[in-house]
């Protein structure tokens, strides 16, 4: 009685985040068939893990600094906002050049083994599903070329022309 209990609520629960969109439905759900899911769907899903995500607020310019108020033609196209710490300063490449310079295989391979620098927060990324990983390259492939490559990294210690967020050494 006890575990039919905790399962009616589990499903319960599981009904109701469903219902507010707060999981993935059925058809893009983690260890579903890659491929298998609508391309529109696909492309809403990954607009939506974009979103939810935060590649907007790096990978689009002004995003974070105007609390999110950029048109979406012109999200993903990179920034020159360098992020500067101890592994130098990185900046947020333009996404919508990576994605049609690369097949959808070669952004989840590259999704699931390049380390990148911070502040990419590689971590969630490898944490995504593989249908949400199709999900955001369909989405920003979608949008199309726009924008101009990002600067280059710099090395730590060397200049770089432009703004940046420092970020202080770790503490020991």
């Amino acid at each position: 009685m006890k575990h039919r209990i905790v399962l009616s609520a589990a499903a319960l629960v599981g009904a109701l985040l469903a219902g507010a969109g707060l999981v993935a439905p059925a058809a893009l759900a983690v260890g579903g068939k890659a491929g298998t899911f609508d391309v529109a769907d696909a492309m809403a899903r990954g607009r939506y893990v974009v979103s939810i995500g935060g590649c907007n607020d790096c990978h689009t310019a002004g995003f974070a600094m105007s609390n999110g108020r950029v048109a979406e033609q012109d999200w993903l196209a990179g920034d020159a906002l360098g992020w500067q710490g101890p592994w130098g300063t990185t900046y947020a490449p333009n996404l919508r050049a990576y994605f049609q310079a690369i097949d959808e295989d070669g952004w989840i391979q590259a999704a699931r083994t390049r380390e990148f620098r911070p502040p990419m927060p590689t971590p969630s990324m490898r944490a995504m599903s593989e249908d949400d990983l199709r999900a955001i390259y369909r989405y920003v492939r979608s949008l199309g070329p726009k924008g101009e490559p990002a600067p280059a990294y710099a090395a730590p210690g060397q200049q770089v022309a432009g703004p940046v967020v420092r970020f202080p050494a770790p503490p020991r």
